[in-house]
């Protein structure tokens, strides 16, 4: 999954604040060098926690659309992949549906807009889940990740969508610090227990940056280190910036399984 981020506030630095042409571009590259969805998000997510005051402005659901509907009504009248549309909020979720997004991808896992699952079931759609918290406080890290998924799970399967569309995802860098990206990513494995599709979002974020001192578009080696060890640790599908080469860093973990 190919990340484009029609942002002004971008933690990785690559957002294309209202640059419908540059977003497009970017992700026709971005299909020409191996994705197979775009993601097109409007309204950065970033997590207080990981960043202190420095946090993203809420938006307005009127601003978001403006940002993301253009793009994708162009990408879905000429991509031959799916796009995605990166959103918990449930009126951009319809108008970009509508404008031709086949994907959602909601961060908060249904928790602030279940209604998405009803979307998802209307039009036949895939649902990513992503866990996602307030804090980084756990009793017990993975036991707790996979409960709030398997309960995402079933309010999805309860609305209709389908078992073989819905994806979860452990939620890296949300709701969790160093420590606890690192636990998830070595005992991801157990995600499989849910019995659904996994996907890993770990491209450029800061618990990579804190492990190698670095800014986020100097951590393509760090993230290639994390994809890797998902895949070998079985995720189905990664979320990244620098596609053309997780595409490779992907292939040769694939040869390894």
């Amino acid at each position: 999954m190919g990340i484009v981020n029609v942002t002004n506030d971008s933690f990785s630095g690559d957002g294309l604040d209202r640059d419908v042409d540059g977003a497009v571009a970017q992700a026709v590259r971005m299909a020409a060098d191996g994705a197979d969805v775009i993601d097109i998000g409007g309204e950065s997510t970033r997590p207080r926690h990981s960043y202190g005051d420095d946090v993203p402005v809420p938006i307005s659901v009127g601003e978001e659309l403006e940002r993301v509907l253009p793009v994708i009504e162009r990408l879905a009248a000429t991509l031959p992949v799916p796009i995605s549309i990166d959103t918990s909020k449930q009126e951009v979720a319809e108008l970009a549906v509508a404008a031709g997004a086949t994907v959602l991808n909601d961060v908060w896992g249904l928790k602030r807009s279940p209604g998405l699952a009803d979307l998802a079931a209307r039009h036949g759609l895939s649902l990513v889940l992503m866990h996602n918290q307030d804090g980084t406080q756990y009793e017990d890290l993975m036991g707790q990740i996979k409960a709030e998924l398997n309960f995402a799970i079933k309010l999805a399967k309860r609305a209709g969508v389908a078992p073989d569309r819905i994806v979860v995802d452990p939620g890296i860098g949300f709701g969790k610090d160093l420590a606890q990206n690192l636990e998830v990513l070595r005992r991801l494995g157990e995600l499989r227990e849910l019995g659904q599709p996994v996907m890993v979002g770990t491209s450029r974020k800061t618990f990579i940056g804190r492990v190698l001192d670095l800014p986020p578009q100097d951590r393509v080696e760090g993230t290639a280190a994390t994809v890797a060890a998902s895949i070998l640790r079985g995720a189905d599908m990664v979320r990244v910036h620098d596609v053309q080469a997780m595409v490779r860093v992907s292939r040769m973990s694939d040869a390894l399984k």
